[in-house]
């Protein structure tokens, strides 16, 4: 796939030696929806404010779009767009002046119907003559992507963008990146939602202290990392697990009246089949089953905490 962002060993120590970043290697590819997932002070924020022209790099080379974004800041710069987690919005402004600003701070000539159309898809455009100061929080969130997009760039980062917002906003929210990606645009997303990222990344990155611990496709990494459990309610209680069993990674409940089996993708099925036939030689009857998956969640806690 063709990468529109390229990270090349980018580290970054701040004065007193704080390691922030260590040598960040990463491709974002065109088109796609990326989520970047990391406790607080992993370095997210960091990593997309050297981007953005926010932070001055340290070691290592950005590339986007083709532009070095030291060497050719402006050129790299108009491609960016950056929704960030703080409502830092001009409150004394319309929106509409606003998204206009925005769009001529990069240099752009003003298009008006672009612009409308932008505040339109945003349900903003019955508010564009309205100061930013009398908008709720989800309609100030609204503007501050707005803003992102003024100058229609071709790589937009959205830090925390559904912070305090609700739940049906967030789903806005989704439906519009969507739509952004489909449109062209490329969608860098961080999140504390581990369920926002489930539902909406093609790629899943993990930072913790300053280090990107694992880059993989979501599906892949929901199957690679991602573990089943087949809990058996038993008809009668068991004191222990029978020694013939020791095979199989199997648990007991403190109560002893729940068999829990934990498993991953590969040969599942092969696996419960011996498993229920060996209970059945056993004489170990059960009254009923069911099965559940490990969430985005669960994997990502593992490998924050290094299981």
């Amino acid at each position: 796939m063709q990468s529109i962002l390229s990270v090349q060993n980018l580290s970054k120590v701040y004065p007193g030696g704080f390691h922030a970043l260590k040598s960040i290697n990463l491709d974002i590819y065109h088109g796609e929806i990326f989520a970047l997932l990391g406790p607080n002070g992993a370095g997210k924020t960091t990593l997309i404010s050297i981007i953005c022209g926010i932070v001055n790099p340290g070691e290592g080379k950005v590339v986007a779009g083709g532009f070095d974004i030291v060497k050719d800041f402006r050129s790299a710069r108009q491609l960016i767009g950056l929704v960030p987690q703080e409502l830092s919005v001009p409150i004394f402004e319309t929106v509409w002046d606003t998204v206009k600003f925005s769009r001529g701070l990069s240099g752009k000539p003003l298009d008006a119907a672009y612009l409308e159309q932008l505040l339109r898809d945003l349900s903003l455009w019955d508010k564009r003559h309205s100061k930013i100061m009398t908008l709720s929080g989800g309609m100030k969130r609204r503007v501050l992507i707005a803003k992102a997009l003024a100058h229609q760039p071709r790589i937009l980062f959205l830090d925390e963008p559904t912070a305090g917002v609700d739940v049906e906003l967030r789903r806005d929210m989704w439906q519009m990146i969507r739509g952004l990606r489909d449109n062209g645009v490329t969608i860098i997303l961080t999140t504390h939602y581990i369920d926002e990222a489930e539902e909406m990344a093609d790629r899943i990155g993990v930072i913790n202290k300053g280090q990107l611990i694992l880059v993989e496709e979501k599906v892949s990494l929901m199957k690679k990392l991602g573990k089943k459990q087949l809990t058996l309610q038993l008809a009668q209680r068991l004191s222990e697990i029978p020694a013939s069993l020791a095979e199989y990674p199997l648990s007991l409940s403190s109560n002893g009246e729940q068999l829990i089996y934990t498993y991953d993708e590969q040969n599942e099925k092969v696996k419960i089949t011996d498993l229920l036939r060996r209970l059945a030689d056993l004489q170990i009857e059960f009254r009923d089953l069911n099965t559940s998956q490990s969430s985005l969640e669960d994997i990502f806690v593992s490998l924050v905490e290094g299981k």
